[in-house]
């Protein structure tokens, strides 16, 4: 037993003058529990390195990717805690050769996605970011070539039915669609029914909605799941939006469909190369929208966020399964339990 559960925090989180970047990262969850010390990393990396891990019982993972290599020398390492949903960058299997739990924060990202999601599909139909470019420019007679349109009768098609999908659904009930469409090949008819939602395959979604919104994890499966081909299914009055992962698109099919309008425009959060520190040639259409894979963030995000990969941490302390693990077969292994023994406290 030990008298103390050690978490540390990427470094992220904080400005290179270790003041928080953000106004609540649900820091408070630990501070109630005294057996529970965190520090932060020393230096930001890209990839974490064994020694910033050190000791630690549980690391909360902001950006940096986590490979063999980070893992390799983590003696009492319980658990890696993602800050988000998203786990592309944290080689899962690694991890759980190594003994050591990954866990996401399901569930607290969905609310703020929705919204951002459903503020997207507003902003793209009644061609926003255009309508403003026209009053800074003085072009005020040029409304009329920018007539937009309702979602009002118009078809949602989510690609991903999980919690943010679902979400994103429910919120729009008050907007007049029609019976949403959804691709998803790890749900049931059964469970789509309930939600009012109709499975169909990629192939007639893509070609039925006037909103194709990608909610997926990226994997092998579905990197590059829209390409050409795909776009070519959709209706020239569509939009595609994407605050899923950049590479589940082919960027340069997509570039090239926005720049012929094959489709009606595209909002876009994620991007197969992170991050754009020069400026991005989708930037020259002026159908699209952007932001730099933030476009969720809000600070009941990264509170609701936190508390979740925090209190990961608090329950593993006390001897606890958490919540959000994608490996639960490593609390199987006879070499965790004696770890997690060893780091539990009376």
């Amino acid at each position: 037993m030990i008298s103390k559960f050690l978490v540390a925090l990427t470094a992220d989180f904080y400005d290179p003058t270790g003041a928080p970047k953000y106004k609540d990262i649900g820091l408070s969850v630990l501070a109630e529990h005294p057996h529970i010390e965190h520090r932060i990393f020393s230096e930001h990396r890209k990839q974490i390195g064994p020694d910033q891990i050190g000791n630690a019982h549980g690391v909360i993972v902001l950006t940096p990717a986590v490979t063999a290599d980070s893992v390799s020398r983590a003696s009492n390492l319980l658990v890696i805690a993602r800050f988000g949903v998203g786990y592309d960058a944290v080689d899962v299997n690694a991890c759980t050769a190594a003994e050591v739990l990954v866990t996401i924060t399901t569930g607290a990202v969905d609310r703020p996605v929705a919204e951002a999601t459903i503020g997207w599909m507003i902003a793209l139909s009644h061609h926003m970011r255009i309508k403003d470019g026209l009053v800074r420019a003085g072009k005020w007679d040029e409304r009329s070539k920018y007539m937009g349109s309702e979602l009002r009768d118009r078809t949602l098609g989510v690609i991903g039915l999980g919690g943010i999908a679902r979400k994103t659904i429910e919120l729009l009930r008050g907007f007049g669609m029609r019976q949403p469409l959804a691709f998803d090949p790890f749900v049931n008819q059964e469970a789509a029914a309930k939600l009012n939602v109709q499975l169909v395959s990629l192939q007639e979604l893509l070609k039925q909605a006037d909103f194709v919104s990608i909610h997926c994890p990226l994997t092998e499966k579905t990197r590059r799941l829209i390409g050409g081909r795909e776009l070519a299914l959709m209706k020239p009055d569509a939009f595609l939006l994407n605050t899923a992962r950049g590479d589940i698109v082919d960027e340069d099919a997509l570039f090239d469909a926005l720049k012929d309008r094959r489709i009606a425009g595209a909002a876009l959060d994620c991007f197969a190369q992170e991050p754009v520190t020069a400026p991005h040639r989708f930037g020259e259409l002026e159908n699209v929208l952007l932001a730099p894979h933030s476009i969720a963030w809000t600070n009941e995000l990264f509170r609701d966020i936190g508390r979740a990969a925090c209190q990961v941490m608090v329950d593993l302390s006390l001897g606890k399964q958490p919540q959000g693990v994608l490996n639960p077969e490593v609390f199987r292994s006879p070499a965790f339990q004696a770890k997690w023994s060893r780091a539990k406290i009376p």
